[in-house]
């Protein structure tokens, strides 16, 4: 807190004045001298009066006359506690930041690893991947990092193949993977709400406690109030008559919210609304809030952030808000971790602000659910927004004009049509036999299921390389990106080898604290320079 010295209420009009009297080093009233002093995050500063002003000062020590007038003490700023401590304290971590769960693997066992090694968190990113492949991950991630509080794996809603939502569920339960990060979901499905109430269990002094926890990302009001909410009676009712909960951990999941981590998703790669953040996160703190009361928790809700947070001071803005703790996503793609190939990782070094647009999402094709990507270097947004258009204009493969279907085998797919829905024959047959039975009726879904193999694919040709396909990459990037890009332009972080998951996040939270503890003495009325603002990213540990 800050707490000013001079004018402090209630001090007698004769008492003498407080002062600081210098140590080793003078104070500083000059730009250059007040911002190397504000960047000393983890001293306390003294804000003192000169002749010229207020200016800052370190050490020293105080006493009345001899000195400048102590006008106020600003206390440390550590990057440790720029979130809620809370946060720290349930998941093992040093400081409040996780690393999201990036689709088709892109968020890397390593990656994770890493993270948790660092004392950081990360989810392991399982989205668009067939189960065998995430539970060798589960069980690499497991021998590595065992029962450690700080990581996870993301389950991500699937409303095409319910199968496949329920089977990851069961996969991470059986492995006791102790935290689970639940995106794009609309509505609470029965794996999720497993999940949440799995692991609950009373302990020795009859408090619930959560052996599983269970993250929420949510850029929706109604979203959210179902993850704050406890589950609906319904629901669990069902899963304690199905077996897959017991009937104590039903009557235990009535007393706690579904989710006690709910990360706010503002504009973001991949499914996104597209919120600001300053908007969509006071809002649903304020809910937050009435959910609490509303229910009588004993616990609090943490509500984290994401999106739009590539640079130090959109995470300083974050936590300015309310914020617990920060997810980062779009930015972890650039680093030495990340699933996505070298060329991938140039094309998305190379963006700007501006380079992204809405495309079809793959998982989500037919509700017409879209996804923020890269545009710079690759025709991908266009190619699967003219997919999307043809889909809704016709009812089937045999009512596409003879042209239009030219166009796209040569233009697009780059294959025959029948070839194509011969390789997507293969692939749903092992994945998912049942959207081969429906597709036989229903001649759309046939047709969804061709042009969704090619908004598939185009993640794995970004993963893979594929030379040939470079121009057909799929992205994920939020405009986030390209502010991080402008922000790391000539320092370590644009050195592909030195771009580490853990120096992505250390930088980040760090620069943050430096804005913040800027924008500190600037309370006191301090005239701050521009460069106490500014924070160039560097080797730290």
């Amino acid at each position: 807190m800050n707490t000013t010295l001079s004018e402090a209420p209630g001090r007698a009009a004769d008492a003498p004045q407080v002062c600081w009297r210098p140590g080793p080093e003078p104070a500083a009233f000059d730009p250059a001298g007040i911002s190397a002093c504000a960047a000393r995050i983890r001293e306390p500063l003294y804000v003192v009066g000169g002749g010229s002003g207020y200016g800052l000062a370190v050490g020293g020590t105080l006493g009345p006359g001899g000195g400048h007038p102590l006008v106020g003490l600003a206390p440390p700023v550590y990057p440790e506690w720029l979130g809620d401590r809370g946060f720290a304290e349930a998941h093992g971590t040093r400081f409040p930041y996780v690393a999201g769960e990036m689709a088709n693997g892109i968020a890397t066992t390593r990656m994770v690893t890493e993270l948790a090694g660092a004392r950081l968190m990360g989810f392991f990113g399982a989205a668009g991947l067939a189960p065998d492949r995430v539970e060798q991950a589960v069980t690499e991630l497991t021998a590595a990092l065992g029962d450690a509080p700080n990581w996870g794996v993301n389950l991500i809603h699937s409303p095409g193949e319910p199968r496949l939502e329920s089977q990851v569920a069961d996969l991470l339960l059986r492995h006791r993977v102790r935290r689970i990060s639940a995106s794009a979901f609309m509505d609470l499905t029965p794996a999720v709400v497993r999940c949440a109430a799995a692991g609950l269990r009373r302990d020795a002094d009859g408090r619930v406690v959560r052996d599983t926890c269970l993250f929420a990302k949510v850029s929706r009001r109604e979203v959210a109030e179902k993850f704050m909410s406890p589950a609906p009676e319904a629901l669990l009712d069902a899963l304690v008559r199905d077996g897959a909960l017991t009937a104590e951990q039903g009557r235990l999941a009535r007393l706690v919210p579904v989710a006690e981590d709910v990360t706010v998703e503002a504009d973001s790669g991949g499914h996104t609304d597209s919120r600001p953040l300053s908007v969509i996160l006071p809002e649903l703190l304020a809910l937050r809030d009435t959910l609490v009361a509303r229910y009588g928790f004993l616990r609090p809700i943490r509500v984290g952030a994401a999106g739009g947070l590539g640079t130090p001071g959109a995470v300083a803005g974050a936590f300015a808000l309310g914020a617990a703790y920060v997810m980062t996503g779009s930015v972890n793609q650039l680093a030495a971790e990340s699933g996505v190939s070298a060329d991938a990782r140039e094309l998305l070094a190379g963006a700007g602000v501006t380079d992204m647009a809405m495309a079809p999402a793959a998982d989500m094709f037919e509700q017409g659910i879209q996804v923020q990507v890269l545009t710079r270097g690759t025709l991908f947004a266009a190619r699967a927004k003219r997919l999307y258009d043809v889909y809704r204009r016709h009812r089937s493969l045999a009512e596409i004009p003879a042209e239009t279907r030219h166009r796209l085998e040569n233009e697009v797919f780059g294959a025959d049509l029948d070839a194509i829905w011969a390789d997507t024959e293969r692939f749903w047959l092992r994945r998912d036999p049942g959207q081969l039975a429906r597709a036989e009726r229903d001649p759309k879904h046939r047709m969804a299921l061709v042009f969704r193999w090619y908004v598939g694919n185009a993640s794995r040709w970004a993963i893979e390389g594929r030379p040939e396909r470079r121009t057909d990459y799929q992205l994920w990037a939020g405009p986030s990106l390209g502010a991080f890009n402008n922000w790391a332009r000539g320092s370590l972080l644009a050195d592909p080898s030195r771009r580490t998951v853990t120096q992505i996040a250390l930088n980040l939270l760090e620069g943050a604290a430096v804005i913040t503890r800027a924008h500190q003495l600037r309370t006191f009325g301090l005239s701050i320079p521009d460069s106490a603002l500014t924070f160039r990213p560097r080797k730290l540990a």
